[in-house]
Order: C-alpha cells, then sequence, then structure tokens
C-alpha cells in the first residue's frame, strides 16, 4: 500500500493508494480550519474530493459523510452525488464539524438504480442510503434494508447467502434500539439461509444518526453478484475472539475476497473482548484500545494480511473524553493510514472503542475474474 497526503487550501487528504494492476485509493479528506462554518468546511470537503480524484486520476464509488450535526448541515450537501452516498451523524473529533470517507477505483463504472443501489458492469454492488425505507422501529426497519436488497439481488442471479460481502447498520440510541436491529437482521438472516453452520457477512452495528431524523437505522453494503464460493474465506480469530452467535450476533469477524490480482480483507467492526465473549479490561480505555488492536492484528495476518496493507480506519469512541489517548495511541502506531476517530457508542456500553477497517493485498489467483 502507498500513502500519500494531499493539502489543499480549505482541506488535507491522507489517501491509501493500492496501484498494483486496476488502481484503487480510499481516503479521509477532513477541513483544515475547525472554527469555520459548516457550509464552510463541507464545502471545502467536497472541492477537495473532486481534485483528490483528478489528480489521481481515479472516480469516487462510495463516500460517507461524517457530521457533527447533520439535521442542521446535510442541506449543505451536494444535491447530487457520482457515485453511492451515505451521510451520518457521527461527530469527528478532530475538531471539525465534517470528515469525508471516499473510495475511488481507476475505469469505475457505477451507475444509479435505485433505493441509493449503484451497480457497475461488473455486477458490483454499493447501497448508499436508501431514504425510500419508511420509517419505523428499528427491528422493521432492519428487516425492510435487508428484504430489499436480497430482492435486488436475486433479481440478477444472486442472493444476500452468496453475494453480499460487508454491511453497516447506523443505530440511533444504540443502547435502546441495537436489540431490534439483532432481531431482525437474524429473522432474515434465518429465512435466507445464513446460520451458524453456514455463515454471516462481515458487519459493523454502531451508533450514527441518518440524515433523515426520524429514522432509527441507516443502512449501507456492498456486494458482488459475480463472486464464487471459492474466492471467500472467513476470519476467525479464534484464539482471540469467539464466535459472535455465541451471543446472539450475526455477522462474521472478517471476510477475506481473492480476485485475480489482489485480496480484500473486510474487517467488522471489532472491540476489546476475548475468545469467551467477554469485555477485555473493563473500564480501561488504553488497554481496550491494544486489545482490540490485537484482536485486528489477529484476524489480518489470518488473512496473510498485516497492518502495512490496511486501506483505511474508522475508530468509534463512546465518551469524547477518550479522545486525546485514543487519538495520540492511533497516530503513534498508524501515522500514515487513512483514518477517523468519530463520537459513536459500541453495541454494548461496556465497549468503550471500536475499529473497523479493509485491507488490500497483492494476489495471484488468474482462476478468478479480475477485480
Amino acid at each position: 500500500m502507498k500513502y500519500l497526503n494531499f493539502k489543499y487550501d480549505d482541506a488535507e487528504a491522507v489517501v491509501a493508494v493500492f496501484d498494483e494492476g486496476r488502481k484503487q485509493a480510499h481516503a479521509y479528506i477532513a477541513p483544515s480550519s475547525s472554527s469555520a462554518d459548516a457550509s464552510f468546511q463541507i464545502m471545502a470537503l467536497n472541492a477537495a474530493s473532486q481534485r483528490l480524484a483528478d489528480e489521481i486520476g481515479l472516480r469516487p464509488v462510495f463516500k460517507r459523510y461524517l457530521l457533527s450535526d447533520p439535521a442542521n448541515q446535510t442541506h449543505y450537501l451536494p444535491q447530487e452525488e457520482n457515485c453511492a452516498s451515505a451521510v451520518l451523524g457521527q461527530s469527528p473529533l478532530n475538531g471539525t464539524k465534517a470528515s469525508l470517507l471516499i473510495l475511488l477505483e481507476e475505469n469505475a463504472d457505477f451507475n444509479p438504480y435505485e433505493g441509493g443501489l449503484w451497480e457497475d458492469s461488473k455486477g458490483r454492488i454499493w447501497v448508499g442510503d436508501s431514504n425510500d425505507i419508511a420509517t419505523g422501529d428499528s427491528l422493521t426497519m432492519t428487516v425492510a434494508y435487508l428484504e430489499r436488497l436480497s430482492r435486488m439481488l436475486a433479481q440478477r442471479g444472486a442472493s444476500l447467502k452468496d453475494n453480499c460481502l460487508r454491511t453497516w447498520f447506523f443505530v440511533r440510541d444504540i443502547d435502546n434500539n441495537y436489540k431490534g436491529v439483532v432481531q431482525g437482521r437474524n429473522s432474515v438472516f434465518a429465512r435466507e439461509g445464513l446460520t451458524s453452520d453456514t455463515h454471516f457477512i462481515a458487519s459493523t452495528g454502531i451508533e450514527g444518526q441518518a440524515a433523515e431524523p426520524s429514522r432509527l437505522v441507516a443502512f449501507n453494503a456492498f456486494a458482488d453478484t459475480r463472486i464464487k464460493a471459492s474466492q471467500i474465506k472467513y476470519l476467525y480469530g479464534k484464539t482471540h475472539l469467539n464466535p459472535t452467535y455465541e451471543y446472539g450476533v450475526a455477522f462474521e469477524r472478517a471476510t477475506a475476497v481473492d480476485y485475480a490480482d489482489r485480496r480484500h480483507v473486510y474487517i467488522s467492526g471489532t472491540a476489546s473482548i476475548d475468545n469467551k465473549g467477554r469485555i477485555v479490561a473493563p473500564g480501561d480505555v488504553k488497554a481496550q484500545t491494544d486489545r482490540m488492536l490485537e484482536n485486528i492484528g489477529v484476524l489480518l495476518a489470518e488473512g496473510d494480511c498485516g497492518w502495512e496493507d490496511v486501506a483505511h480506519m474508522t475508530v468509534y469512541i463512546r465518551d469524547i473524553a477518550d479522545h486525546t489517548l485514543v487519538s495520540r495511541i492511533m497516530q503513534d502506531r498508524f501515522p500514515d493510514i487513512p483514518k477517523s476517530i468519530v463520537l459513536a457508542p459500541v453495541c454494548r456500553p461496556g465497549w468503550l472503542i471500536e475499529t473497523e477497517c479493509m485491507a488490500i493485498k497483492k494476489a495471484d489467483n488468474p482462476e478468478y475474474a479480475p477485480y
């Protein structure tokens, strides 16, 4: 992985570029000034994202805006995007009002289909915000999101079980509403044949406010309709982590996916947990951070990757007072990796911190199609 920094007039982009074969890049962009108003900061993010795409010659395929106050800031966003996009109330803790995660690819040809879904000519699908799903409780909304994605995949001869590789559930007031997400996901997965005897899907379930205040759950996903079972490996980290079904939830700790020239590793939201499902170091954010990173390192290694292959990280913390310490640890250990630390409580109150990431590594698999 090649790590780059781009400084623009009003924003800075930290970028990871995978340039073996067809290029792809992941970047976190932040405004340069934390004192500027929200409209200026969001304008700076979008100007920087356009310049970045032009300079590295890649096209955006997915964007996620992280906002400190979406109810008052969403109307500053572009009316139309050129890729799948999402908007979340997850306050960046670098002092700014907004940050932007952007994924880019060479020769990408994603086009909008419906309901926030963008599809390319290779059959890959990104699901951004889906504001046409009716509002309801967290169980009802979770079922609606997953059932619609299932129908769309079925129309393409694919399925949640065989072709969905990554999901995200962002939950308002997670301490009270996560149970409905778990119940909804479990029920749909059981009908779709995703069980503890087969497999689940790499996922993050975390606090996050949808752009529309009435929505208790926001949902994003990535799927590949041409993927074959032989290309997918599920990563468990059994020395450090327990199977998620042991405490009633249905997701994979991590998933590795092989293409002709690369391997993608999707690390789910990972916290300070041991292989019995117990919280490690309750109340100690430093010790929890250390164990969390150890757990992620084990999953990366199982996927034949290392931290040097990580394309981006998102760090979620429960208590804003922990930011200074967590920021110092992350910057000391991973100074070059694109990352953002946001205020977003984890699904179990005792977990003070959680991190998700994605890695990309060169591979040689001529039997598979190119990414």
